[in-house]
Protein backbone atom coordinates (compact mmCIF):
# COMPACT_ATOMS: atom_id res chain seq x y z
CA UNK A 1 0.00 0.00 0.00
CA UNK A 2 1.43 3.12 -1.09
CA UNK A 3 2.19 5.64 2.24
CA UNK A 4 0.07 9.06 2.43
CA UNK A 5 1.29 11.99 1.86
CA UNK A 6 1.22 14.61 4.93
CA UNK A 7 -0.33 18.08 4.24
CA UNK A 8 -0.18 21.36 6.65
CA UNK A 9 -1.91 24.16 5.86
CA UNK A 10 -4.11 26.81 7.52
CA UNK A 11 -4.77 30.25 8.37
CA UNK A 12 -4.63 33.33 10.57
CA UNK A 13 -8.03 33.83 12.42
CA UNK A 14 -7.94 37.39 11.96
CA UNK A 15 -11.65 37.53 11.23
CA UNK A 16 -13.97 35.80 8.11
CA UNK A 17 -12.57 34.10 5.40
CA UNK A 18 -13.57 35.31 1.75
CA UNK A 19 -13.90 34.14 -1.55
CA UNK A 20 -9.70 34.75 -2.06
CA UNK A 21 -9.02 31.83 0.00
CA UNK A 22 -11.65 29.54 -1.19
CA UNK A 23 -10.23 30.21 -4.45
CA UNK A 24 -6.55 30.47 -3.35
CA UNK A 25 -6.23 27.46 -0.98
CA UNK A 26 -9.87 26.09 0.52
CA UNK A 27 -10.55 24.32 -2.54
CA UNK A 28 -7.40 22.68 -3.09
CA UNK A 29 -7.34 21.73 0.45
CA UNK A 30 -10.26 20.05 0.00
CA UNK A 31 -9.22 18.10 -3.42
CA UNK A 32 -6.72 16.54 -1.55
CA UNK A 33 -8.24 15.66 1.18
CA UNK A 34 -11.08 13.87 -0.90
CA UNK A 35 -8.23 12.08 -2.34
CA UNK A 36 -7.50 9.87 -0.16
CA UNK A 37 -4.27 10.42 -1.07
CA UNK A 38 -3.09 12.62 1.57
CA UNK A 39 -3.40 12.75 5.50
CA UNK A 40 -4.37 16.30 5.97
CA UNK A 41 -3.61 18.55 9.13
CA UNK A 42 -5.52 22.09 9.16
CA UNK A 43 -4.38 24.72 11.71
CA UNK A 44 -6.11 27.69 13.03
CA UNK A 45 -2.97 29.85 13.52
CA UNK A 46 -3.92 31.65 16.28
CA UNK A 47 -0.14 32.17 18.00
CA UNK A 48 1.03 33.65 14.14
CA UNK A 49 -2.15 35.77 14.40
CA UNK A 50 -0.70 37.01 18.04
CA UNK A 51 2.26 38.66 16.89
CA UNK A 52 0.49 41.32 15.23
CA UNK A 53 -2.44 41.56 17.06
CA UNK A 54 -1.25 41.04 20.75
CA UNK A 55 -3.05 43.89 21.99
CA UNK A 56 -6.37 42.92 20.53
CA UNK A 57 -6.57 39.66 22.05
CA UNK A 58 -10.58 39.10 22.02
CA UNK A 59 -10.26 39.77 18.14
CA UNK A 60 -8.37 36.41 17.47
CA UNK A 61 -11.14 34.57 19.90
CA UNK A 62 -13.79 36.01 18.64
CA UNK A 63 -12.47 35.05 15.23
CA UNK A 64 -11.26 31.13 15.37
CA UNK A 65 -14.83 30.13 15.55
CA UNK A 66 -15.36 31.73 12.40
CA UNK A 67 -12.47 30.43 10.40
CA UNK A 68 -13.61 26.99 11.91
CA UNK A 69 -17.15 27.67 10.80
CA UNK A 70 -15.72 29.08 7.27
CA UNK A 71 -13.21 25.42 7.16
CA UNK A 72 -16.78 23.27 7.49
CA UNK A 73 -18.64 25.20 5.05
CA UNK A 74 -15.94 24.59 2.00
CA UNK A 75 -16.30 21.13 2.70
CA UNK A 76 -12.96 20.46 5.35
CA UNK A 77 -14.25 17.16 7.01
CA UNK A 78 -12.97 16.37 10.26
CA UNK A 79 -13.22 12.73 9.56
CA UNK A 80 -10.73 12.79 6.61
CA UNK A 81 -9.01 16.49 8.09
CA UNK A 82 -7.26 16.74 11.56
CA UNK A 83 -8.37 20.25 12.47
CA UNK A 84 -6.25 21.76 14.81
CA UNK A 85 -5.59 25.18 16.60
CA UNK A 86 -2.14 26.26 17.03
CA UNK A 87 -1.71 27.46 20.43
CA UNK A 88 -2.81 24.08 21.75
CA UNK A 89 0.40 22.01 20.71
CA UNK A 90 3.06 23.15 23.14
CA UNK A 91 5.60 21.32 21.08
CA UNK A 92 5.31 24.03 18.51
CA UNK A 93 6.89 26.52 20.86
CA UNK A 94 9.70 24.20 21.38
CA UNK A 95 10.72 23.28 17.77
CA UNK A 96 10.82 27.03 17.33
CA UNK A 97 13.43 27.46 19.91
CA UNK A 98 15.61 24.96 18.75
CA UNK A 99 14.94 26.15 14.93
CA UNK A 100 15.60 29.65 15.72
CA UNK A 101 19.65 28.63 16.85
CA UNK A 102 19.64 27.51 13.09
CA UNK A 103 19.08 30.52 11.34
CA UNK A 104 20.82 34.00 11.56
CA UNK A 105 18.94 37.50 11.96
CA UNK A 106 20.63 38.36 8.30
CA UNK A 107 18.58 34.93 6.54
CA UNK A 108 15.42 36.49 7.97
CA UNK A 109 15.68 39.88 6.78
CA UNK A 110 16.05 38.56 3.22
CA UNK A 111 12.92 36.87 3.17
CA UNK A 112 10.79 38.65 0.60
CA UNK A 113 7.42 37.44 2.05
CA UNK A 114 8.45 39.00 5.51
CA UNK A 115 9.82 42.48 4.10
CA UNK A 116 6.76 42.64 1.97
CA UNK A 117 4.53 42.18 5.16
CA UNK A 118 6.37 44.60 6.99
CA UNK A 119 5.94 47.04 4.56
CA UNK A 120 2.38 46.54 3.92
CA UNK A 121 1.75 46.49 8.00
CA UNK A 122 3.97 49.99 8.15
CA UNK A 123 5.83 48.83 11.17
CA UNK A 124 8.78 50.82 10.91
CA UNK A 125 11.33 50.20 13.59
CA UNK A 126 8.76 48.63 15.49
CA UNK A 127 8.33 45.73 14.11
CA UNK A 128 7.18 42.37 16.72
CA UNK A 129 9.98 40.12 17.39
CA UNK A 130 7.51 37.60 17.06
CA UNK A 131 6.26 38.75 13.54
CA UNK A 132 9.87 38.61 12.21
CA UNK A 133 10.51 35.34 13.57
CA UNK A 134 7.45 33.78 12.04
CA UNK A 135 8.73 31.70 9.00
CA UNK A 136 10.44 30.02 11.91
CA UNK A 137 7.35 29.19 13.91
CA UNK A 138 5.78 28.15 10.23
CA UNK A 139 8.98 25.64 9.81
CA UNK A 140 8.30 24.10 13.51
CA UNK A 141 4.12 23.88 12.50
CA UNK A 142 5.43 22.46 9.03
CA UNK A 143 7.60 19.54 10.40
CA UNK A 144 6.31 18.91 13.63
CA UNK A 145 4.02 17.13 11.67
CA UNK A 146 6.76 15.54 9.04
CA UNK A 147 4.37 17.57 6.70
CA UNK A 148 5.59 16.77 2.58
CA UNK A 149 3.28 18.60 1.03
CA UNK A 150 1.59 22.36 1.79
CA UNK A 151 -0.43 23.82 -0.20
CA UNK A 152 0.14 27.87 -0.40
CA UNK A 153 -0.18 30.30 -2.38
CA UNK A 154 2.66 31.76 -5.15
CA UNK A 155 3.60 34.29 -2.54
CA UNK A 156 4.57 31.46 0.37
CA UNK A 157 7.25 29.92 -1.63
CA UNK A 158 10.09 32.01 0.40
CA UNK A 159 8.72 31.02 3.38
CA UNK A 160 8.94 27.36 2.07
CA UNK A 161 12.08 27.50 0.79
CA UNK A 162 13.22 28.85 4.78
CA UNK A 163 11.98 25.64 5.82
CA UNK A 164 13.83 23.34 3.78
CA UNK A 165 17.00 25.04 4.78
CA UNK A 166 16.15 24.70 8.52
CA UNK A 167 15.14 21.01 7.47
CA UNK A 168 18.58 20.50 5.69
CA UNK A 169 20.63 22.39 8.65
CA UNK A 170 19.01 20.13 11.35
CA UNK A 171 19.68 16.83 9.44
CA UNK A 172 22.99 17.88 9.06
CA UNK A 173 24.33 19.36 12.09
CA UNK A 174 22.99 16.18 14.48
CA UNK A 175 23.37 13.34 11.66
CA UNK A 176 19.90 11.94 11.50
CA UNK A 177 17.14 12.73 8.52
CA UNK A 178 14.37 13.52 11.52
CA UNK A 179 12.86 15.99 9.88
CA UNK A 180 11.00 16.33 6.55
CA UNK A 181 11.57 19.02 3.44
CA UNK A 182 8.00 20.33 2.33
CA UNK A 183 6.94 20.86 -1.22
CA UNK A 184 4.37 23.44 -1.94
CA UNK A 185 1.08 22.50 -3.50
CA UNK A 186 -0.17 25.78 -5.74
CA UNK A 187 -3.44 26.62 -6.98
CA UNK A 188 -3.70 26.78 -10.94
CA UNK A 189 -2.41 29.60 -12.69
CA UNK A 190 -4.46 32.59 -12.34
CA UNK A 191 -6.34 31.75 -9.69
CA UNK A 192 -3.31 32.45 -6.46
CA UNK A 193 -5.12 35.36 -5.72
CA UNK A 194 -8.00 37.39 -7.27
CA UNK A 195 -8.46 41.13 -6.47
CA UNK A 196 -10.65 42.99 -4.48
CA UNK A 197 -14.30 44.46 -5.64
CA UNK A 198 -12.42 47.90 -6.05
CA UNK A 199 -10.06 46.65 -8.78
CA UNK A 200 -7.64 46.14 -5.90
CA UNK A 201 -4.35 43.70 -6.74
CA UNK A 202 -5.46 42.27 -3.14
CA UNK A 203 -8.57 41.34 -1.46
CA UNK A 204 -8.71 42.12 2.64
CA UNK A 205 -11.08 42.90 5.44
CA UNK A 206 -9.03 46.32 5.73
CA UNK A 207 -9.55 47.75 2.41
CA UNK A 208 -13.11 46.60 3.09
CA UNK A 209 -13.20 45.15 -0.93
CA UNK A 210 -14.13 41.65 -0.33
CA UNK A 211 -16.95 39.17 -0.76
CA UNK A 212 -17.09 37.10 2.41
CA UNK A 213 -18.28 33.19 2.50
CA UNK A 214 -20.63 33.89 4.93
CA UNK A 215 -22.26 36.79 3.01
CA UNK A 216 -25.96 36.65 2.60
CA UNK A 217 -27.63 36.64 -0.49
CA UNK A 218 -28.44 40.58 -0.57
CA UNK A 219 -25.02 41.49 0.42
CA UNK A 220 -23.22 39.70 -2.15
CA UNK A 221 -25.49 41.51 -5.05
CA UNK A 222 -24.92 44.63 -3.59
CA UNK A 223 -21.18 44.41 -3.27
CA UNK A 224 -21.34 42.55 -6.89
CA UNK A 225 -23.14 45.76 -8.50
CA UNK A 226 -20.64 47.90 -7.18
CA UNK A 227 -17.47 46.09 -8.85
CA UNK A 228 -14.62 47.96 -10.46
CA UNK A 229 -15.58 47.48 -14.35
CA UNK A 230 -14.33 49.61 -17.42
CA UNK A 231 -13.83 53.30 -16.44
CA UNK A 232 -13.81 54.28 -20.00
CA UNK A 233 -17.09 52.08 -20.41
CA UNK A 234 -19.02 55.10 -20.24
CA UNK A 235 -21.84 54.30 -22.38
CA UNK A 236 -23.20 50.78 -23.26
CA UNK A 237 -22.13 51.14 -26.65
CA UNK A 238 -18.60 52.03 -25.96
CA UNK A 239 -16.14 49.18 -26.59
CA UNK A 240 -15.20 47.89 -23.48
CA UNK A 241 -11.75 46.49 -21.83
CA UNK A 242 -11.42 42.93 -20.80
CA UNK A 243 -7.90 42.99 -18.84
CA UNK A 244 -8.37 44.94 -15.52
CA UNK A 245 -11.71 44.59 -15.63
CA UNK A 246 -12.27 42.73 -12.19
CA UNK A 247 -16.17 41.54 -13.37
CA UNK A 248 -14.97 39.19 -16.42
CA UNK A 249 -11.63 38.03 -14.37
CA UNK A 250 -14.14 36.67 -11.77
CA UNK A 251 -15.80 35.26 -14.32
CA UNK A 252 -13.13 33.42 -15.57
CA UNK A 253 -12.52 31.98 -12.21
CA UNK A 254 -16.01 31.27 -10.98
CA UNK A 255 -17.85 30.76 -14.59
CA UNK A 256 -18.33 27.16 -15.58
CA UNK A 257 -20.11 27.78 -19.31
CA UNK A 258 -17.26 28.88 -20.77
CA UNK A 259 -19.10 29.56 -24.06
CA UNK A 260 -20.59 32.47 -22.82
CA UNK A 261 -18.24 34.21 -21.01
CA UNK A 262 -16.36 34.30 -24.58
CA UNK A 263 -19.78 35.46 -25.72
CA UNK A 264 -19.80 38.30 -23.29
CA UNK A 265 -15.97 39.04 -23.66
CA UNK A 266 -16.50 39.98 -27.66
CA UNK A 267 -19.91 41.52 -26.72
CA UNK A 268 -18.42 43.72 -24.22
CA UNK A 269 -15.11 44.64 -26.36
CA UNK A 270 -17.22 45.35 -29.57
CA UNK A 271 -19.70 47.43 -27.87
CA UNK A 272 -23.28 47.32 -27.19
CA UNK A 273 -23.24 45.30 -23.89
CA UNK A 274 -23.46 47.24 -20.13
CA UNK A 275 -21.63 47.07 -16.84
CA UNK A 276 -25.61 46.21 -15.92
CA UNK A 277 -25.79 43.05 -17.62
CA UNK A 278 -22.43 41.48 -16.99
CA UNK A 279 -22.53 42.15 -13.51
CA UNK A 280 -26.21 40.28 -12.80
CA UNK A 281 -24.62 37.91 -14.78
CA UNK A 282 -21.68 37.11 -12.45
CA UNK A 283 -24.12 37.97 -9.48
CA UNK A 284 -25.93 34.11 -11.28
CA UNK A 285 -22.76 32.78 -10.61
CA UNK A 286 -21.71 33.55 -7.68
CA UNK A 287 -25.13 32.82 -5.74
CA UNK A 288 -24.72 29.51 -7.18
CA UNK A 289 -21.15 28.85 -5.79
CA UNK A 290 -21.47 30.41 -2.50
CA UNK A 291 -25.06 29.44 -1.13
CA UNK A 292 -24.83 25.93 -0.71
CA UNK A 293 -21.48 27.18 1.73
CA UNK A 294 -23.66 29.46 3.41
CA UNK A 295 -26.32 27.36 4.03
CA UNK A 296 -23.94 24.55 5.62
CA UNK A 297 -22.53 27.74 7.76
CA UNK A 298 -25.14 28.21 9.13
CA UNK A 299 -25.79 24.94 10.29
CA UNK A 300 -22.52 24.65 11.89
CA UNK A 301 -23.33 27.96 13.32
CA UNK A 302 -26.20 26.65 15.41
CA UNK A 303 -24.05 24.66 17.47
CA UNK A 304 -21.03 25.78 18.01
CA UNK A 305 -20.14 23.37 21.19
CA UNK A 306 -19.85 20.87 18.70
CA UNK A 307 -17.26 22.76 16.31
CA UNK A 308 -15.10 23.68 19.28
CA UNK A 309 -15.61 19.90 20.09
CA UNK A 310 -13.96 19.27 16.86
CA UNK A 311 -11.10 21.73 16.94
CA UNK A 312 -10.43 19.91 20.59
CA UNK A 313 -10.01 16.39 19.65
CA UNK A 314 -8.27 17.50 16.59
CA UNK A 315 -5.77 19.22 18.83
CA UNK A 316 -5.86 16.44 20.93
CA UNK A 317 -4.94 14.05 17.72
CA UNK A 318 -2.16 16.47 16.92
CA UNK A 319 -0.61 17.70 20.01
CA UNK A 320 0.52 13.36 20.20
CA UNK A 321 1.68 13.58 16.25
CA UNK A 322 3.86 16.83 17.30
CA UNK A 323 4.92 15.46 20.67
CA UNK A 324 6.72 12.62 19.10
CA UNK A 325 8.48 14.78 16.51
CA UNK A 326 9.86 17.05 19.41
CA UNK A 327 10.73 13.70 21.59
CA UNK A 328 13.15 12.81 18.37
CA UNK A 329 14.59 16.44 17.93
CA UNK A 330 15.40 16.47 22.08
CA UNK A 331 17.32 13.40 20.98
CA UNK A 332 19.23 14.24 18.52
CA UNK A 333 20.13 17.28 20.27
CA UNK A 334 20.97 15.59 23.07
CA UNK A 335 18.66 17.54 25.70
CA UNK A 336 16.70 15.02 26.69
CA UNK A 337 18.46 14.07 29.72
CA UNK A 338 15.62 12.16 31.85
CA UNK A 339 14.80 9.93 29.46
Amino acid sequence: MTQKHVFLTGDRPTGKLHIGHYVGSLKNRVQLQNSGDYEPYIMIADTQALTDNARDPEKIQHSLLQVALDYLAVGLDPQKSTLLVQSQIPALSELTMVYLNLITVARLNRNPTVKTEIKQKAFGESVPAGFFIYPVSQAADITAFKADTVPVGDDQEPMLEQTREIVRSFNNIYGQKILVEPEGYFPPKGQGRIPGLDGNAKMSKSLNNAIYLGDDADTIQKKVMSMYTDPTHVHVEDPGHIEGNTVFTYLDIFGTDQAKIADLKAQYQHGGLGDVKIKRYLNEVLQAELKPIRERREQFAADPASVYAILKKGSEKANQVAAQTLHEVRHAVGVDYFG
